[in-house]
């Protein structure tokens, strides 16, 4: 049905209200800083979001770095493309794997914590703008890393640097000290009706 002038009018009202309480709410945000992103759940596309934010600093120009926790060392999509990037992104995949492949406890803890060594060096890199630790949550989650110290090392961050951390089972002490905290739900996954991953989409 085809809107009348009465109708149009009313649209016109509704949204120059709305417009200017999105105006006032936009101008009373004056904060800027580095923010500690965490992205966690049971859900599909925690990493995915990291390296979306990723490419977006990456088009503003910045620095980033990737430290990967857990993850093996094959060769993903997003890694091949971020490479064309050259030195803009410097990436580190420094796990052997998952829990369940190493089956080595003793291993597991010493690769999480020379990711963890890779990644105090970024963020003692001025020049880095955007760090994102892949599956760092999980690390955490079996006690590979002191909780204690990763938090206390990511809030004493310098001001401008911004941090996302994904996994799992984010633990308590990292979504109390994060500023944004997304959480996948998982609704659907073909996964669970035989369908294997595929590149392109998993990898």
């Amino acid at each position: 049905m085809p809107a009348t002038p009465e109708d149009d009018a009313h649209h016109r009202a509704k949204m120059t209200n709305r417009k200017a309480v999105q105006d006032a709410k936009l101008a009373a945000k004056t904060v800027e800083k580095g923010l500690l992103i965490v992205h966690t759940g049971k859900g599909k596309g925690k990493s995915t979001a990291a390296f979306g934010l990723l490419l977006r600093a990456v088009g503003r120009g910045f620095r980033c770095g990737v430290v990967q926790f857990g993850k093996g060392a094959w060769q993903s999509g997003e890694r091949t493309a971020i490479e064309r990037f050259g030195d803009q992104v410097q990436w580190y995949t420094l796990g052997e794997g998952f829990t369940w492949e190493t089956q080595d406890r003793t291993r597991d803890i010493e690769a999480a914590k020379r990711a963890w060594a890779k990644t105090l060096e970024l963020m003692a890199d001025p020049s880095i703008r955007l760090i994102v630790l892949d599956e760092l949550n999980i690390a955490l989650r079996y006690d590979h890393l002191d909780i204690g110290e990763v938090v206390a090392a990511l809030k004493a961050r310098r001001p401008d640097l911004h941090v996302v951390v994904t996994g799992r089972n984010a633990k308590a002490e990292m979504t109390e000290a994060a500023d944004l905290v997304t959480e996948m739900a998982l609704v659907k996954h073909h996964f669970t009706a035989g369908v294997k991953a595929q590149e392109g989409i998993e990898f």
